[in-house]
């Protein structure tokens, strides 16, 4: 699940771009895709620490879990990233556009998951969960009617996202004019690489994310993750996409 704002650009075609930096810039797309793909040094991409232990989610999220799903599941993202993006400078300096088209699809795949799951982290907190306050607790009461109707709302789209994949609660932006645009909270479900939209709030919903713990009932994952969703967190990305 993914809580996020629309854009022009495509997030996840630029897996160098931090969450933070993406959710605070218009087009920020097409103004990184020169650095991403240029040919001079690079810095290797690296699995972030979490912000809290792996077993500080618990009871909701156990430590296993968590363990296997940072330390394997994430890191794979990554290992496998970096490892796509030194075949890709290969073909670039070879000039071998064939590998570089044949390549894209798995910088997309695995620069999404490492970008999806490097904001999921800080979109959960041990001292999480109940409702968040200001501005964004408004759009949600706006536009879906109440706190625990956007719950219902987004709950019930995530149980039925067939096989695995990222459940997304967006602001739609609707423009009017060149400088103006009315904004619509609305939910969408997508896959690892996203579409085009900036990332408020994501909620793993792909199997290793709870099936050590709630087995095949999702909707019991639902339904705990939500005492451990960082609002905070959430809000500072929220306010950071008004400016």
């Amino acid at each position: 699940m993914m809580l996020q704002t629309y854009s022009n650009n495509c997030f996840f075609s630029s897996p160098l771009v931090s969450p933070t930096s993406v959710a605070c810039s218009k087009g920020a797309g097409k103004q990184l895709a020169p650095a991403w793909w240029c040919l001079g040094s690079r810095q290797k991409h690296s699995l972030p620490d979490l912000p809290y232990d792996y077993g500080a989610l618990e009871p909701h999220i156990n430590a296993q879990i968590m363990q296997l799903h940072h330390s394997k599941h994430h890191a794979t993202y990554v290992n496998n990233l970096n490892a796509t993006e030194e075949k890709y400078q290969e073909a670039l300096a070879k000039g071998d556009v064939t590998a570089q088209v044949a390549l894209q699809p798995a910088l997309k795949f695995n620069g999404g998951g490492h970008i999806n799951h490097t904001i999921f982290w800080t979109n959960l907190s041990p001292n999480g969960g109940g409702e968040p306050k200001g501005e964004l607790l408004e759009a949600i009461k706006r536009d879906f009617g109440s706190f625990d109707k956007f719950k219902e709302k987004l709950t019930a789209v995530s149980v039925g996202v067939q096989g695995s994949g990222e459940l997304l609660e967006a602001i739609k932006r609707d423009f009017g004019s060149f400088d103006k645009f009315k904004e619509k909270l609305t939910a969408v479900s997508v896959g690892v690489q996203g579409s085009g939209l900036v990332p408020l709030l994501g909620i793993d919903v792909w199997e290793h994310a709870y099936y050590l713990q709630y087995k095949n009932v999702r909707p019991d994952y639902l339904k705990a993750i939500w005492n451990v969703i960082n609002w905070e967190n959430v809000t500072e990305r929220y306010m950071a996409c008004k400016k």
